[in-house]
């Protein structure tokens, strides 16, 4: 646990380098004004710096809160398919009989027609994921030079929807999937017909393919859920002001503190003239520290806004994907060789 901890700062302070080091430069730069320039008298009170602060800290809060909610409600969502596509998997197993036919099928026909049913499902969260990797207008956090220097990525962007898909689906369809916008509502109209056309032959009782309906419905409920989420955004008006008012009191800071650095430095230099002399050179690690707070906290809620944009910090849809076709693949009786493994952790991140 410590050492995950140590490695966890260590990546923090990596992904943080940048602005740090413009905080640096910023600070610095006020420093050499103040003290080679004898610029003590520009200075801002403290009290507007205190308020400017105050609102800051209460919008950024703000931000947080609601950036956490909507991860919260992703992660719940998912929850949500993780459950129902259990009970979807063991249904279709238990209510695709002979008990309500007129002529008996064979045992092989109920069986392909179970892992037709498990596939399609599949290649459902299959074409979700694939739908909410895809780039929006507004996500572009994943763009940032230290989020791609790492060189991972989802695993999404690394094959098409189609090939992801050929293995679950007939060729027919595919085509009928890759023809429409929204693949995955037509994959799930496409087990509605599918069930339906059992019911007909007396494969699944009246009162079974209701149920089975009733697990579409809710199917297509968490599929509207965290589409409502990849397709609205954070606010606009509050994400950005949000950026702007930080950089505003991280700019006006160092007009405030380097001057109060200053002032007690002068009381020092009574009895130490050299550390008074040399004390203002401390307001550049304390200014640092603030200033570092203050952007990361911002920048978490700013990665956070878009839960399934593919990055480091997103629900890790493909890995709850891949879980749930490795338990139903596994329940239909398949070789554990034959099934795919879960996808890698790279860096220790789950896509």
């Amino acid at each position: 646990m410590y050492t995950r901890r140590v490695y966890s700062t260590l990546q923090m302070v990596q992904w943080t380098r940048f602005e740090t080091l413009v905080f640096f430069v910023i600070i610095a730069i006020w420093v050499a004004l103040y003290y080679f320039l004898d610029l003590d008298w520009f200075r801002i009170p403290w009290t507007p710096m205190a308020l400017i602060g105050t609102a800051v800290a209460f919008v950024i809060g703000f931000q947080n809160n609601a950036v956490y909610g909507r991860i919260w409600e992703a992660r719940k969502i998912w929850g949500g398919i993780v459950n129902t596509s259990r009970t979807f998997g063991v249904f279709i197993q238990d209510m695709i009989t002979n008990e309500h036919v007129v002529q008996a099928m064979p045992e092989t026909r109920i069986t392909s027609e179970v892992k037709a049913l498990t596939y399609r499902h599949i290649a459902w969260m299959t074409a979700l994921r694939h739908a909410m990797r895809n780039r929006k207008t507004w996500e572009t956090t994943s763009k940032h030079k230290t989020n791609t220097e790492w060189g991972i990525l989802p695993p999404e962007k690394k094959a098409s929807l189609e090939d992801d898909l050929k293995p679950y689906l007939s060729e027919e369809d595919l085509n009928y999937v890759m023809s429409k916008d929204n693949r995955q509502t037509a994959l799930l109209y496409l087990q509605s017909h599918h069930m339906r056309a059992l019911k007909e032959e007396g494969l699944i009782w009246e009162f079974s393919f209701l149920q089975l309906e009733g697990v579409v419905e809710e199917l297509f409920t968490l599929q509207g859920k965290t589409e409502r989420i990849k397709n609205f955004p954070y606010p606009r008006q509050y994400a950005t002001l949000n950026h702007y008012f930080m950089w505003l009191l991280l700019l006006l800071l160092p007009i405030a503190l380097v001057p109060q650095f200053i002032d007690i430095g002068k009381g020092i230099m009574e009895t130490q003239p050299l550390i008074g002399n040399l004390f203002v050179l401390l307001v550049i690690p304390i200014y640092v520290a603030v200033a570092w707070i203050f952007h990361t906290m911002e920048r978490i809620g700013r990665t956070g806004e878009n839960p399934f944009e593919g990055t480091a910090n997103d629900v890790p849809i493909s890995t709850i994907a891949r879980g749930i076709e490795i338990d139903l693949r596994q329940n239909l009786g398949e070789d554990k060789t034959d099934i795919p493994t879960q996808f890698p952790e790279d860096y220790g991140v789950q896509f």
